[in-house]
């Protein structure tokens, strides 16, 4: 049955990661791996996860199933900081979803059920993993103008312009913030002329937000959802709690979606409800409860804002200290937009040549698009990174 699979490549993060490890250099550096990383190279488990796993350790008394929509506090939560009451609640359905990548997959499953034919524009670039999920489960990817790759810079007028001529009634996918990979995000009157073109062509806003507080805070970071949710009558969001709370391996997230009105809403829980049924049928519960414990505590939502504000400022701080290293060390090439960026994420703005020497005679690991993760950077590793680079231009 099996002797004609094609054997395919493997992943470009996963073989990244393969090669780092397997590489015996003490001053090598890991900048391709897309998790939070504190001074000294760990991904922690913030002390507001740690708390609430404990509450639940001693209160929970079941692991029976929550049903195919997942944990209602914790959609109830996820909900309301999305949205934060922009929108009567009637109009919107939250489920819980298998992480950002589970929560796309059910989105791009409710797109081919309502319309099989319509395309989804998406950002060029966009994050790698948007093509297999929305492109894999049968959704036509189209792309529009983003990033200008030697400036450096977002190609708003392309960008309005191209979406000026989509077809009325068709999808486009937006990043919430911090842009993946670019790491640049449109400014909020930017995000107002978008959502004009959005309401006047008739096009369904699908957004994807896997780093709410990373950019500017969570109020600032959701503003295109909030905005848009005010003018447009549906739309599709698509949340992740890896970074920001921390959950990586505990996969949680959540898809919340808006209807024209209460009785479109209700219709579309119940297609969201058989969909999760034929993929995985429940969402898995752990992560989920920790959310759902840490926002339905005052003390606990304050210790998390706290921590979520020491990981924003780590990768501004290293946004700085970056540039200003390649500013000593490689003076004639502009870095600016290291901190123009947000998030964890930018491009170095490398040839596939130079990122291999880097790897090759450096020991320094990115993706061959020359995509750094910003956590990677620390005040120990910094002066060696940027004299690599400038060794490399």
């Amino acid at each position: 049955m099996f002797q004609d699979l094609e054997q395919l490549p493997p992943d470009a993060i996963l073989g990244l990661i393969a090669e780092f490890n397997a590489d015996s250099r003490t001053d090598k550096i890991d900048l391709g791996v897309g998790v939070f990383r504190t001074a000294e190279g760990v991904t922690p488990v913030l002390d507001a996860v740690k708390a609430a796993e404990q509450r639940i350790l001693d209160s929970q008394d079941s692991k029976a199933y929550l049903g195919t929509a997942g944990n209602p506090d914790f959609n109830a939560a996820m909900q309301s900081m999305t949205f934060a009451g922009s929108v009567d609640d009637a109009r919107l359905v939250t489920v819980q979803a298998p992480g950002g990548s589970g929560s796309l997959r059910v989105a791009a499953s409710l797109l081919l059920k309502a319309e099989s034919n319509a395309p989804v524009w998406v950002s060029e670039p966009t994050w790698n993993n948007h093509v297999p999920l929305l492109g894999g489960a049968g959704l036509e990817l189209k792309p529009y103008p983003y990033y200008d790759t030697e400036r450096h810079v977002i190609r708003t007028d392309a960008m309005l312009d191209t979406l000026r001529q989509v077809p009325k009634g068709e999808i486009v996918l937006f990043h919430a913030c911090c842009h993946n990979p670019s790491g640049l995000d449109p400014s909020d009157d930017e995000w107002r002329a978008i959502t004009e073109v959005l309401v006047e062509r008739e096009l369904l806003p699908f957004i994807d937000m896997a780093y709410q507080g990373f950019a500017r805070g969570l109020d600032e970071d959701a503003f295109a959802i909030r905005h848009m949710a005010e003018q447009v009558p549906e739309m599709i969001v698509s949340n992740s709690c890896s970074k920001n709370f921390g959950l990586y391996r505990d996969r949680v997230g959540s898809l919340s979606v808006l209807a024209a009105d209460a009785e479109a809403a209700a219709r579309i829980r119940s297609q969201l409800s058989y969909i999760a049924r034929t993929i995985y049928s429940m969402p898995p519960d752990h992560g989920a409860a920790i959310v759902a414990t840490i926002l339905g505590d005052e003390a606990l939502t304050a210790q998390w804002h706290v921590e979520l504000a020491a990981m924003r400022a780590r990768i501004l701080d290293m946004r700085a200290l970056l540039h200003g290293a390649l500013k000593e060390t490689a003076p004639d090439h502009d870095f600016s937009h290291l901190v123009r960026a947000t998030g964890m994420f930018c491009f170095l703005g490398l040839s596939k040549e130079q990122v291999e020497a880097l790897k090759r005679d450096h020991g320094v690991y990115m993706v061959g698009s020359s995509r750094i993760n910003v956590a990677g950077v620390t005040n120990d590793n910094v002066d060696y990174l940027a004299t690599s680079i400038a060794a490399v231009l």
